[in-house]
């Protein structure tokens, strides 16, 4: 199974660790076993994916959407196997001496959608465009830990350099990565698509590239008609193990959840991502043992905009006040229908590191707490608050009852705040202009704790889009980074986690769970522990 190389906000309602696949069932059987049928090789079906924020540029894809056309285009140096350990993919080899300097080995034969060979130079001259403050990639910090990155991507002015000091290409098939200090976990960051490869093409009219990408992985872009569909091929000269069992993949764009459940019903649709909660309670007699619950690696949240004058100066214990007045217990087996699991951590329960009970009773329902800890942190300013969420995720359902729950223990009014499509509710974060706080969904990119803190909360991390910052946090983290192996690094951040249940960078719900279904076109449909269909492993039915 492939694994860990997700983006960032996940746009649907969706989840929670890795663990056992769960099949429903039930009195809805719809008896479509299909395990036998002629399969089609050449075969194409259909996905649920919303449309991408940005243009589709490896570097530019911090959310789900964009990023699951990247993960199909584009192949890595590394993956991850369903239990998150590394895999390597496009790297033969990846070695250290010292966490600092590290040398990467290509296998031979690989090869972009345009015959083009993928070499050391694809790597390093992607990263160096990529970390460069001119191109306005939304990811560039994630190559801040290589040395020389403050000469292209300064906190002011221009570029000092087109390249980071730090990168250096022996020859086709070896690059070295040189880090301003040692990190122990830096190969795992390596799976991520930000560090995907680029071919000599790209660097000529990238803005032309982000409309049709072309990459080293599974999958061959075909077009994109904007707000409808991607449609996608299968690359025949592909060189991964992962080779895909079908022609290709439409990935659909839908205004609701609900418009693509009607759509999987009558088989126009063949995998959806997320069944929406007013077709959760129906979804087995629907479809049968072609509904399935299974667990990922991502978190749901609610963010404060620290930036607003009502958060700015605010003392953490109103927020842990306002966590201590949501009922996570009744609106999971509820609203949710039991597909969600109360959030115990700031960290996936699949990842490592991940630690139960380290939050106290911050995550535990008590209004006489609540209302306590938001007296003592001096209120709530105008006693009121908004949550901004994306209407097309289907999200309205749970956003109600937080705040029906937050306004019955505390007396703080609370509403939502509705966006159309995820693509205006990213825009609205990035622009600072969250009204007082938004829904937060994080996915994870690779499967460490880390990835749930420093890549989320960091003063300078480009998921922070709430604007908090604090010293003690960013110190804190920096000691992880700068751990002596891996354990080290992991057990740090353990210790960062607790100082950060005394700040509330944000208040953490629930575990998502990948509520999917899929058509009677397809069998072997399967999701990773980011809760992305495998879309290499899905087969199409002959007709």
């Amino acid at each position: 199974m492939r694994g860990a190389k997700s983006a960032k906000w996940v746009a649907i309602a969706a989840v929670v660790a890795l663990g056992a696949t769960a099949c429903g069932g039930g009195s809805g059987d719809s008896g479509n076993d299909n395990s036998n049928a002629a399969v089609d090789p050449k075969g194409i079906f259909s996905v649920d994916v919303g449309e991408p924020q940005n243009p589709l540029q490896p570097a530019n894809a911090k959310e789900s959407n964009g990023s699951k056309v990247i993960k199909a285009v584009f192949s890595q140096l590394v993956d991850f196997d369903d239990k998150g350990k590394i895999v390597y993919e496009n790297a033969e080899s990846i070695k250290t001496e010292d966490n600092k300097v590290w040398t990467v080995t290509l296998k031979d034969g690989w090869k972009f959608h345009n015959g083009e060979a993928v070499t050391a130079k694809s790597y390093v001259d992607a990263w160096n465009w990529a970390a460069n403050i001119k191109n306005n990639q939304t990811n560039s910090y994630w190559f801040a830990d290589i040395k020389g990155f403050e000469d292209v991507h300064p906190e002011k002015g221009d570029p000092k350099a087109d390249a980071m000091s730090g990168l250096k290409v022996v020859d086709d098939k070896t690059f070295t990565i040189e880090l301003s200090s040692p990190i122990p976990y830096f190969e795992y960051k390596l799976g991520y698509d930000v560090w995907s490869p680029l071919p000599s093409g790209f660097f000529k009219d990238p803005a032309a590239f982000g409309e049709k990408p072309v990459g080293n992985g599974p999958y061959e872009f075909v077009k994109w008609e904007h707000k409808k569909q991607i449609e996608l091929k299968t690359y025949a000269d592909y060189k991964g193990a992962d080779k895909p069992k079908n022609g290709g993949v439409i990935l659909k764009n839908y205004t609701t959840v609900e418009a693509g459940y009607q759509d999987l019903l009558s088989n126009n649709l063949d995998v959806i991502r997320q069944i929406g909660p007013k077709d959760l309670p129906k979804r087995k007699a629907d479809l049968g043992d072609r509904a399935v619950d299974q667990d990922y690696n991502a978190v749901q949240t609610i963010t404060p905009a620290f930036y607003t004058k009502q958060w700015k100066d605010i003392d953490p214990k109103v927020l842990q006040g306002l966590s201590m007045a949501i009922d996570r217990e009744t609106i999971t087996k509820t609203v949710l229908n039991g597909t969600r699991e109360p959030a115990s951590s700031f960290a996936a329960k699949g990842v490592a590191g991940y630690q139960a009970g380290v939050a106290g009773d911050i995550l535990t329902y008590n209004p006489d707490k609540a209302k306590q800890y938001i007296k003592d942190g001096g209120g709530v300013p105008g006693n009121k608050i908004t949550i901004q969420f994306n209407a097309d995720g289907g999200h309205k359902e749970w956003v109600e009852a937080v705040c029906n729950s937050i306004r019955q223990a505390t007396g703080v009014d609370c509403v939502g705040d509705s966006k159309p499509d995820f693509q205006t509710d990213l825009d609205a974060r990035d622009a600072k202009e969250v009204k007082s706080m938004y829904r937060g969904g994080w996915v994870q990119d690779y499967p460490l704790n880390v990835n749930f803190m420093r890549d989320l909360y960091g003063s300078k991390a480009d998921g922070n889009t709430s604007g908090f910052a604090d010293k003690e946090i960013d110190a804190l983290f920096k000691k992880g980074d700068n751990a002596k192996d891996l354990d080290s690094a992991i057990a740090a951040y353990q210790e960062a986690e607790k100082a950060m249940f005394e700040k509330m960078p944000s208040i953490p719900l629930w575990y998502y769970k990948a509520n999917f279904g899929y058509s009677t076109n397809v069998k072997n449909v399967k999701f990773d522990n980011n809760g992305d269909p495998v879309l290499t492993d899905i087969e199409v039915l002959k007709k």
